[in-house]
């Protein structure tokens, strides 16, 4: 069986809830462990790789916002629970040997680079996994955005969003049993059916740079690598 990637260079988007593992709060070390080891996977087969993960295992701006905290200072309190765990996830993939760098958006010097795009993209030309950092550094926006923007500076060939289930579904196939599971989608569907996988904005930067979108679960061990190699259960977003 052929063992040849899919696609050169990727970046891979992860929610800050699917570090949790079976946990309330925070960071499940063995959970970081097992995606860190799928990433070193995806490296090893050749692929350039990047990631953008969410921080609400910790904290989540728009919830802080709805409980009464002014919306911009919430988000800013958001981004820095995705350096976070940035830092944690930077830690399991250099223990297996992975070099890896992480760039955040709002400058914090002591403990991350600054976000240059040519720098990144030359970190991921010489095989370091690239971690951005604190969304697009500005409030009102989603790590989904943040991830859609930095797949397209990257000039990557696709965005995959690891989630909790294997693909995009009709309705939330953990509620419902009769949620049909679609294989292809364009973006225009995607929106129109209000299928929420992904902000709007995320999935709009997406279409304008004919970036296809890649939905897997996340949980199911080597499972981003099967997606590489064009194996498992997955859903693609795209035009037609």
């Amino acid at each position: 069986m052929s063992e040849a990637p899919t696609h050169k260079r990727v970046l891979l988007k992860i929610s800050g809830e699917a570090l949790m593992g079976d946990r309330d709060y925070g960071m499940d070390n063995a959970t970081v462990r097992a995606i860190a080891e799928d990433v070193r996977s995806v490296v090893a087969l050749g692929v350039e790789v990047c990631l953008v993960i969410g921080g609400g295992n910790i904290f989540r701006g728009i919830a802080g916002a709805a409980s009464g905290m002014d919306r911009a200072q919430a988000d800013y309190m958001g981004m820095l629970a995705t350096v976070m765990n940035a830092l944690g996830m930077q830690s399991a993939l250099e223990k297996m040997g992975v070099a890896t760098r992480v760039q955040s958006a709002i400058s914090m010097s002591s403990i991350c680079e600054p976000y240059i795009r040519r720098r990144a993209m030359r970190h991921m030309e010489k095989g370091r996994v690239v971690i951005f950092a604190a969304g697009t550094g500005n409030p009102f926006f989603t790590t989904d955005t943040a991830a859609a923007l930095r797949a397209a500076e990257m000039g990557c060939d696709a965005l995959l969003k690891g989630t909790q289930v294997d693909g995009i579904y009709s309705a939330d196939p953990q509620k419902n049993p009769d949620a049909k599971r679609y294989v292809e989608l364009t973006y225009l569907e995607v929106l129109a059916r209000d299928l929420q996988v992904m902000d709007a904005a995320a999935i709009s930067v997406a279409r304008e740079n004919k970036l296809p979108i890649i939905v897997f679960s996340i949980h199911e061990a080597g499972a981003f690598r099967q997606v590489m190699l064009g194996q498992g259960r997955f859903t693609t977003v795209r035009d037609e």
